[in-house]
């Protein structure tokens, strides 16, 4: 079962990507990847850090972002600034409140506590934005400057692709797995399997980037503003698909336990080390944005002391940790 998006030529000129990853739809996404275990290598050490902070104030949101299917209409907030999204959920009236949330209830099968609670008290709105404020910060915001990192190198590849190739080269790139270009049609298979055939009303396309979705697209037609769709951040022209690497990377943090053994700087090199095995000293420096003769001493420091490996390809030297190293990594990252 496919979505079928239709263009017109009004709508290609139109189509564009997002300037940046969207923090609150990154949440959402986020949100519904704890209630599920799939894709454990790229998720799993974020849920579980997700699961040390998690408040009861979070919890709400769970009876509102299920796993599977939509939220109410409220809740879509994919705008680019945080504080701007969470002024318009605060904001939004009593009556809307409370017809979108009759709307979305028709389609579930139980009515969870914190719904029925916020149907009979739609000011309670303000209770619920508190909470998205607070998931943002413990879920999504600690990890903001890798996920700016990755989304600016894949930006300057997909322009560089509208720039040498057109924007309907661009949509056959978006994630080949589940998005296809024939067209004038774009065919998207979706986690819940919808299907059937949307137009975009010369609106055009937002292509929003995102570290979280790094699989199934997301897509939303509004009746006002301009319809999107969501796409996986990859890491070059080859990739079809963010690679596990990039996403479990980009929702990694240097544990402190970590930081407080070996320093700041030794400990970033680490885990650059895991998360580039077989990186060269130049791709190692830059990664962990340390000079080359200083990511040489740090990596010989982490031989020494039977952490790292070094291995050579023709002149070429390359470093990966050793079982040690993965071992540390793996203890220091536990909450």
């Amino acid at each position: 079962m496919t979505l079928r998006i239709h263009f017109t030529a009004e709508d290609l000129s139109r189509t564009r990507m997002a300037s940046g990853v969207r923090p609150l739809l990154e949440l959402s996404i986020g949100i519904r990847l704890l209630q599920e275990t799939t894709h454990p290598v790229r998720f799993d050490a974020w849920r579980q850090r997700a699961a040390a902070r998690m408040h009861p104030r979070a919890g709400a949101l769970f009876a509102f972002i299920p796993a599977l299917g939509a939220t109410p209409q409220f809740l879509d907030l994919n705008g680019p600034d945080v504080l701007d999204d969470l002024e318009k959920l605060r904001s939004t009236p009593a009556r809307q409140v409370t017809a979108e949330l009759e709307l979305w209830g028709s389609g579930q099968r139980h009515t969870p506590r914190a719904v029925r609670q916020l149907r009979e008290s739609p000011r309670l709105i303000r209770h619920l934005a508190d909470a998205v404020e607070h998931a943002h910060q413990e879920f999504i915001a600690p990890y903001w400057p890798r996920i700016e990192q990755v989304h600016g190198a894949d930006r300057a590849l997909r322009l560089q692709q509208v720039s040498d190739h057109g924007v309907e080269r661009l949509l056959s790139d978006l994630n080949p797995r589940y998005i296809t270009w024939a067209p004038p049609v774009l065919r998207m298979t979706t986690a819940s399997g919808r299907d059937g055939d949307i137009t975009l009303g010369g609106r055009g396309l937002l292509l929003i980037p995102t570290v979280f979705g790094a699989h199934y697209p997301a897509f939303d037609c509004p009746d006002s503003g301009q319809p999107w769709i969501t796409f996986p951040i990859r890491d070059g022209y080859r990739s079809t698909l963010a690679p596990v690497a990039l996403t479990a990377g980009a929702l990694t943090e240097v544990p402190t336990s970590l930081r407080a053994l070996l320093g700041r700087t030794r400990a970033t090199v680490l885990c650059v080390m895991a998360e580039y095995s077989g990186c060269t000293t130049g791709q190692l420096a830059a990664h962990a944005r340390i000079s080359p003769a200083s990511a040489s001493e740090h990596a010989s420091v982490l031989r020494n002391a039977g952490l790292a490996a070094l291995t050579r390809q023709g002149k070429r030297a390359l470093h990966t940790l050793s079982p040690a190293g993965q071992t540390l990594l793996n203890a220091t990252a536990k909450p």
